[in-house]
């Protein structure tokens, strides 16, 4: 694991810093003739570094969820609602370009990885109930945010199929997952749940 966190952040260094040259005008005495500056391709990292940025951002939502069941008696694995995200996600990915079944196989962590979140804070407020919500949140009104994240992580799969196929996608995105864990300082529940919602990314080779 030392050594993969290690040549993901060698990667993430080495990619990162690949892409800021611009192209040079042909003509350097005619002031006023029309240059093209042609952008440089996206770099493998930048197309997975919002894969890990998103994942991060919709297990932020798993507290609010947590905090609106806790206490209600609301199991934490709901299969109907699962089952809608993941018709749903599939038919963005039909729409967008993206792969449905590689959409679905990331989502289906995604939901896993929310769920770790959710059971390890129950754990948390049945061992301390000081540490419990005191607010709830509008469930509904959380599930708008998840449903506008996972509208945007369908989109940042549909822009990464060459990245999540390459053999260089894991160092890479073991990378990106560190430096969006050390900017969000994700504790360490929140940690093991950004692995298990990146698990599928990469594509099996």
């Amino acid at each position: 694991m030392r050594r993969a966190l290690i040549a993901g952040a060698t990667a993430t260094l080495l990619f990162a810093g690949a892409g800021g040259a611009v192209a040079a005008p042909a003509h350097p005495d005619a002031a006023s003739a029309s240059v093209t500056v042609t952008a440089p391709p996206a770099s493998p990292y930048s197309r997975l570094r919002p894969l890990a940025e998103l994942s991060a951002e919709r297990l932020a939502t798993a507290d609010l969820v947590a905090a609106a069941k806790w206490g209600t008696g609301s199991p934490i694995d709901d299969p109907a609602r699962e089952r809608a995200v993941l018709d749903a996600v599939a038919e963005q990915a039909r729409r967008s370009g993206a792969d449905p079944e590689a959409t679905v196989r990331i989502f289906r962590d995604q939901i896993e990885a929310n769920k770790i979140v959710q059971r390890g804070l129950f754990r948390e407020w049945d061992a301390d109930p000081s540490r419990a919500p005191a607010e709830r949140p509008d469930l509904d009104e959380v599930r708008k945010e998840i449903n506008r994240i996972n509208g945007a992580l369908v989109t940042a799969i549909a822009e990464s199929p060459r990245a999540r196929s390459a053999p260089y996608c894991g160092p890479l995105l073991t990378g990106a997952a560190v430096r969006v864990r050390h900017e969000r300082r994700l504790d360490a529940l929140h940690t093991v749940a950004l692995a298990r919602a990146l698990r599928s990314v990469c594509a099996p080779g």
